[in-house]
């Protein structure tokens, strides 16, 4: 199948056999796929390396045959995006999240686009824990996995936005017990589904969450990416 002008972030790439890359790439109506670029390792090849760096947006063609696509051929799209520090790891650790939570071929063009606007703000500065937050929201969502942030889990009554409570995620959002660690306030949740930031404890209440559930998601062990970031000291 021979697809044309799609648009694609290619989220890493590595050596393949003498010349060639083998790139792990999202699109948006095909999904994550694996992509072969050949001969751009040549000195002279006439698709560079350089037009396939991560986090760019590019709009690609290819010849899609059995697990892997072949590159015919890429040129940029949009404006281009530099990541740098903070910013930078940030959007390493999305490429993790998607990798892992994603199956190749598996077309989810939402999880583009929550990808897509995560990159735009983590280049424009926008604050990296809160941007985080909202894509890993943005993307349990669109995979299915959405979060219960406005009603109890056990009684389907509405938050309250004092209370306290504990994030079961097979769930949700379940009165905590007194004194119990590591909750959240409802008004955090309430935050997170009306696409507010919170405040700081709320932002830390809110990671916590999220790595809980991804966790979950992932049937246990960590990313590598969580980390990363912590030994950088990105307030994620």
């Amino acid at each position: 199948m021979r697809i044309d002008q799609q648009p694609t972030f290619v989220m890493h790439g590595r050596p393949y056999r003498e010349t060639s890359l083998l790139l792990e790439c999202l699109t948006r109506d095909h999904g994550r796929i694996g992509v072969v670029a050949r001969g751009v390792r040549r000195e002279r090849a006439k698709l560079q390396r350089s037009q396939l760096e991560p986090f760019q947006p590019i709009a690609l063609d290819f010849l899609l045959r059995g697990e892997l696509a072949t590159l015919r051929a890429a040129e940029p799209i949009g404006l281009p995006m530099r990541l740098v520090g903070d910013a930078l790891m940030s959007g390493l650790y999305l490429n993790e999240l998607v990798v892992r939570l994603t199956a190749r071929h598996d077309p989810q063009p939402a999880v583009f686009d929550a990808y897509s606007s995560t990159l735009r703000r983590l280049a424009d500065g926008e604050p990296v824990g809160w941007t985080l937050r909202r894509f890993e929201r943005d993307l349990l969502d669109a995979l299915g996995y959405a979060l219960a942030l406005e009603f109890e889990g056990d009684s389907g009554e509405p938050l309250l936005s004092g209370g306290s409570y504990r994030y079961e995620p097979e769930l949700g959002a379940v009165p905590a017990r007194p004194n119990e660690p590591h909750t959240v306030q409802g008004r955090d949740l309430l935050d997170l589904a009306a696409d507010r930031c919170p405040d700081a404890a709320g932002l830390a209440a809110l990671r916590r969450l999220m790595r809980q559930v991804i966790t979950f998601h992932l049937g246990g062990g960590e990313l590598r990416a969580w980390t990363v970031l912590g030994q950088g000291g990105v307030r994620r």
